[in-house]
């Protein structure tokens, strides 16, 4: 079945799905979704981003995101709109994507989910479906129940008994009749009036019944909660949407289940039914696993280094084994981001509560958070004096195909760099944008440059810190004849170090 059609064959559900949280996980899922043919509005704290997205721009840089947000705002399939409460209202399928950042203590700060909560139990009006998709600690979809049913209110205006949320038929017929009026296909915008008014209106149904919160078509205030945990990877974020491993489902009701299926049956995908707590434990399994992957690879580089051996050849002999497999086992200058480092803290810290030893996780944390100063040494091993060098630096993202600094490895050895008096001379594809608001440009310590040839001009070492796939394919020979001195320093062992000395540089990769 043609996946941009699948929702139309589904009228006895009649899905409405509202995003909530326009960040790296919410908007890929949005305007996902409406590739898949859904009809999906989009909220967000933030009335700036919103402003954005409604004028066409995506608010960060991911492959594929401006291309698939401009085809559904014109297609109105997706619709960005600033009144959360009014998204809340007009939905009947609720992705909770808010962000959790971290606290000095390693905890998640969940002030933005349980905020979400209680818009949604002030707004919950006929069946609800709440997937919580945000990564979040073991119990918080729990607590997201008990928060709606605290703060909900019936139609009488009495709140909700703290009674455990009930399992119903898939959406009765006097709701699929509201639903429908508010699905309507959304008009072209009239003469004299706003296109975007207009968009919201139709979408919202505003109006109907449904829209006012008629009791005679919301018979009750029902509501399930799930657990959807995303794996979306920053960089690869639509095709892991398009193309997943599998799809977790914590649910507690046959009619969540049904739903989520419904929802997710276009990408035929292998979809795990669990409870709401495994499903939550998933998605923190998952990264401290594959961030203990990454240190393991990294401490078997330095053994590497001081043995002789080839890091490469050690990956590739293991990884070849289906026990173990190649993802995750490049050896370099450490992870960084906004999910790995915080996840893993945050498994660690969940652990404590419960109290369970982490100690494995602590150590995979400690691996990492050395990988920085480690590189920077071999840069003063090269150098020398980094005082009044030049050193040009291709990479500032934490990973390639992302305009995301958070977490990244370039940041501390950025503040080193120019600690130690060395004037940088810096350049990515994507991130300079955001790394000028961390690091502004010093006239004589630091600038920006528009190219890696740019960066090269004049430097007294070349450092490779993002695995830009541009910069597989730069021409070394003329990149040396920009330098000084043709020291090029490999914090992602990019180059086949045989192509790189034949081209004249002295190259200090890592683990060979």
């Amino acid at each position: 079945m043609d996946p941009r059609t699948f929702a139309d064959e589904v009228p006895t559900l009649m899905i409405r799905i509202t995003v909530l949280g326009l960040g790296h996980v919410g908007l890929p899922t949005a305007v996902g979704l409406a590739e898949l043919g859904w009809r999906v509005l989009g909220t967000d704290q933030d009335a700036a981003k919103i402003a954005s997205l409604q004028q066409g721009r995506a608010p960060f840089y991911e492959p594929g995101l401006q291309e698939l947000l401009s085809k559904h705002l014109q297609s109105g399939r997706f619709v960005p709109i600033a009144d959360s409460s009014a998204a809340i209202r007009a939905a009947n399928v609720l992705f909770v994507c808010v962000g959790t950042p971290q606290r000095a203590s390693g905890e998640p700060d969940l002030s933005q989910v349980e905020t979400v909560a209680r818009t949604i139990a002030r707004n919950l009006e006929g069946y609800k479906l709440i997937v919580e998709k945000s990564t979040v600690p073991v119990i918080t979809a729990q607590w997201i129940k008990k928060t709606i049913e605290r703060y909900a209110k019936t139609p009488t205006g009495a709140s909700l008994p703290p009674s455990p949320v009930r399992a119903a038929p898939v959406l009765s017929e006097a709701e699929g009749s509201a639903s429908e009026r508010a699905a309507k296909p959304i008009r072209a915008a009239t003469h004299g009036e706003p296109g975007q008014a207009v968009r919201e209106r139709a979408v919202l149904g505003e109006g109907s019944e449904a829209a006012q919160g008629n009791p005679a078509t919301t018979p009750g205030l029902e509501f399930d909660v799930a657990s959807n945990p995303e794996f979306l990877q920053e960089g690869k974020a639509l095709h892991n949407f398009f193309h997943p491993d599998r799809i977790v489902c914590g649910v507690e009701s046959e009619r969540a289940w049904e739903i989520l299926r419904a929802v997710y049956e276009p990408l035929h995908c292998p979809i795990l039914r669990t409870d709401l707590n495994t499903a939550e434990l998933i998605k923190h399994a998952a990264n401290a696993f594959l961030a203990t992957k990454i240190s393991f690879i990294n401490l078997v580089a330095d053994l590497c280094e001081r043995v002789g051996a080839d890091v490469t050849k050690v990956v590739e002999g293991i990884g070849r084994d289906p026990r173990i497999g190649m993802g995750f086992l490049r050896p370099g200058i450490g992870f960084g981001g906004y999910c790995l480092p915080k996840d893993l803290r945050a498994f660690v810290r969940l652990a404590e509560t419960q109290g369970v030893d982490f100690a494995l996780l602590k150590e995979v944390e400690r691996i990492n958070q050395q990988r920085a100063e480690l590189f920077l040494k071999k840069v003063r091993q090269a150098l020398w004096v980094l005082s009044g060098k030049i050193i040009g630096v291709l990479g500032l993202a934490f990973k390639p195909n992302t305009d995301d600094i958070r977490e990244a490895p370039s940041i501390p050895i950025v503040e080193s760099l120019l600690a130690e008096g060395a004037n940088l001379q810096l350049y990515d594809p994507r991130a300079m944008p955001n790394m000028q608001q961390r690091f502004p440009e010093q006239e004589g310590k630091l600038r920006y440059c528009s190219s890696p040839d740019e960066a090269a001009r004049g430097a007294h070492a070349l450092l490779i810190l993002t695995e830009w796939e541009e910069f597989r394919k730069l021409d070394l020979s003329r990149l040396r004849e920009q330098m000084e001195v043709p020291i090029l320093l490999d914090g992602r062992n990019l180059y086949d170090p045989a192509s790189v000395r034949a081209a004249g540089f002295e190259y200090i990769s890592v683990g060979r």
